[in-house]
């Protein structure tokens, strides 16, 4: 985990930040307790701009795992191995709820649509497993997806439209 996000970021992509490291920590070392814990955090922080981040992150290591292009295939190999991995410390969690993130950071989906029909929670979970699982298959650490994820959002927010 790492604590030397820039200086200059405001409090909220800051806590973001931190929490989601926090989370995907968690989710890499299949600590339940730590992990739902640094769920809770997330679910308190602004949703959208959450979910922004963490689109931003799973597009990003797609890409990365992926420079030629990916396929559905890829996609579906991707959610087998988040499932696979996961589904052992959470045996109750929802594969709909992994795709849905998948398709939602790919812009197939309306994130904020999927996540009014999974709940906040348990897409925010399925988030940070999947940035888990794409990290470890990227032999990846997460600061550097999410720094560039947050300053994506803050150059996009920045631009001025004509």
């Amino acid at each position: 985990m790492s604590s030397n996000w820039p200086a200059e970021w405001p409090t909220i992509p800051r806590e973001i930040a931190v929490v989601t490291d926090a989370a995907i920590d968690a989710a890499r070392a299949a600590s339940a307790e730590p992990f739902a814990e640094a769920i809770g955090k997330l679910t308190v922080l602004p949703f959208e701009q959450v979910t922004l981040v963490h689109a931003g992150v799973v597009r990003a290591l797609l890409e990365d795992l992926h420079p030629d292009g990916f396929s559905g295939e890829d996609i579906q190999g991707a959610l087998t191995r988040v499932a696979g991995a996961a589904l052992v410390w959470l045996p109750g969690l929802d594969v709909s709820a992994l795709a849905a993130v998948l398709t939602g950071a790919l812009g197939l989906t309306e994130m904020s649509d999927d996540a009014q029909r999974i709940g906040q929670a348990d897409y925010l979970r399925s988030a940070v497993l999947v940035m888990a699982e794409l990290l470890s298959a990227a032999d990846a650490a997460p600061y550097g997806y999410l720094k560039a994820a947050i300053g994506e959002i803050a150059r996009a927010e920045t631009i001025e439209m004509p």
